[in-house]
């Protein structure tokens, strides 16, 4: 079982996340983040590098590339017990992520609003997040991928009790929820699209 040591962190809903980052923090975990949520970590004292800082490209398009870069992905893809993907990912200079704390825009309450637009609702429609989300998941044998904040405690209970590492079981649980939630979160959005889209 691996350490944690390097997260990525971009949360729309934020509760909870400040005070998860800085027990991430305390444990010696680096903190890679975008945006909103970076600014909320370091307004609360913890440190956190910008992905456009690690990448070199800012973020841009108002806002819809954010994390879609091989630094990200790689980091997030390599298999640690594959010796052609680490070769690579060093030549590159890409860490290994070992945990993404992503939850999702919130497409379903967007579009429950009165008055809601179509351009304002296609807009809640998640690419970075869910993509980095199913790469994790992908990856759970080496990746923790995070989608609901409820899970932020039992995350850190888990790796005080194992080194700072988490287990196959709980990895894969995490996993399990993410495809889960994200193919509801498709769902809703294919269903809005039946109508509204029109």
């Amino acid at each position: 079982m691996s350490k944690i040591e390097n997260a990525v962190i971009s949360v729309s809903d934020k509760s909870g996340v400040v005070a998860f980052a800085k027990k991430l923090q305390d444990m010696g975990v680096t903190i890679f983040s975008t945006g909103g949520t970076a600014k909320s970590l370091r307004d609360s004292g913890v440190s956190a590098t910008e992905i456009s800082e690690y990448t070199g490209f800012p973020e841009m398009l108002d806002g819809r590339v954010k994390t879609l870069h091989p630094k990200v992905h790689g980091g997030i893809l390599a298999r640690r017990d594959n010796p052609d993907d680490m070769r690579v990912i060093a030549a590159h200079g890409i860490k290994t992520i070992d945990l993404v704390v992503v939850n999702l825009y919130p497409f379903e309450k967007t579009i429950a609003k009165v008055g809601v637009t179509f351009d304002e609702a296609i807009e809640n429609i998640d690419i970075g997040g869910p993509t980095m989300l199913r790469a994790a998941a992908k990856n759970f044998k080496d990746v923790a991928p995070v989608i609901d904040p409820a899970d932020y405690d039992k995350v850190i209970d888990e790796m005080k009790s194992s080194w700072g590492g988490l287990s196959y079981g709980f990895r894969l649980s995490l996993a399990l929820k993410v495809f889960s939630v994200i193919s509801g979160y498709d769902a809703a959005i294919a269903n809005y699209l039946k109508t509204a889209g029109k």
